[in-house]
């Protein structure tokens, strides 16, 4: 028998909550569904980010030959990268 989830005040109290609880205890995660949100955009900060000139030469090289703008390449690799790393199977 799961545990009903409380109902919340806002949204730190439920943070505090699910930081500090299992959520198998409330939740069957095997009829968990993927939900898809096509039109959501994530929220973007804009930073400052030094990299050795030969590397952002070779990253600019690399765009070009895919046609595609360094920066949004820069995003994607780097997406791919901590995927990879944050995977239970992947080297981190």
């Amino acid at each position: 028998m799961r545990k009903l989830i409380p109902k919340f005040k806002n949204e730190k109290e439920e943070r505090t909550f699910w930081s500090t609880h299992d959520s198998t205890e409330y939740l069957d995660w095997s009829k968990a569904r993927k939900a898809l949100f096509p039109k959501l955009k994530p929220s973007t900060r804009t930073i400052s980010l030094r990299l050795p000139e030969f590397l952002l030469d070779e990253l600019k090289s690399l765009a070009n030959k895919r046609d595609v703008p360094y920066q949004s390449l820069l995003k994607v690799l780097l997406a791919e990268k901590v995927e990879e790393e944050m995977s239970p199977y992947g080297k981190g």
